[in-house]
């Protein structure tokens, strides 16, 4: 008889483990599906909704259902993505093979992404402080600097048109600092989304 009791114990205690797993489970799953959908629905709203859920959807345990931090982490990317190609530049512009005035357009293209750092990385700085009665001018200066760095990045692509210029160099550059630019005008999509829901 008790050992009829312990095995039935057991079995009962072994079958509540695996409903409670397969419960977590499916929660986990429910929260990444419901996560990562959230992320799919924000980029409607921005001008490049691939490259936006492709570049977030990575991150959507992160952002969860909050459009604040939605909006973050598109900064953030665009940042990365900044700096590295600056990196990239920057070695491009040592090269021997550039001719001066590609020298100078490289030169002149990594001070314009510097000044893209600077707003980006004071928007994310912003976007911390974003609460009560000081949102909307937090929300102002985020969006006048993101918009700044979106015309800092058109500057730089515009340095390298002319026919003078070489084709790889300027196809290279060119694309990169367009995907900044593309992550940049979604990132001020998204940040202009959620300040009119917060409105």
């Amino acid at each position: 008889m008790a050992g009829s009791f312990r095995s039935n114990h057991h079995f009962l205690t072994s079958l509540l483990i695996t409903i409670t797993i397969t419960t977590l489970n499916s929660v986990n799953t429910t929260t990444t599906t419901t996560n990562t959908e959230f992320v799919q629905s924000s980029c409607t709203f921005t001008t490049y909704p691939g490259l936006c859920v492709t570049s977030l959807s990575t991150h959507a345990s992160l952002i969860q259902t909050s459009h604040k931090l939605m909006a973050h982490a598109a900064l953030n990317i665009t940042l990365a993505s900044a700096k590295s190609t600056s990196a990239m530049m920057v070695r491009l512009s040592t090269s021997s093979r550039l001719k001066p005035r590609e020298v100078s357009a490289m030169r002149d293209c990594v001070e314009e992404l510097g000044d893209t750092f600077e707003e980006l990385r004071k928007s994310i700085g912003e976007m911390g402080q974003l609460s009560g009665s000081n949102y909307e001018v937090y929300m102002s200066d985020i969006q006048t600097w993101v918009s700044a760095a979106l015309t800092d990045e058109n500057t730089c692509t515009d340095g390298f048109e002319g026919d003078d210029m070489n084709g790889k160099v300027k196809v290279l550059v060119r694309g990169r600092i367009l995907v900044i630019a593309h992550l940049t005008s979604n990132a001020l999509a998204l940040i202009n989304h959620s300040a009119s829901i917060h409105g």
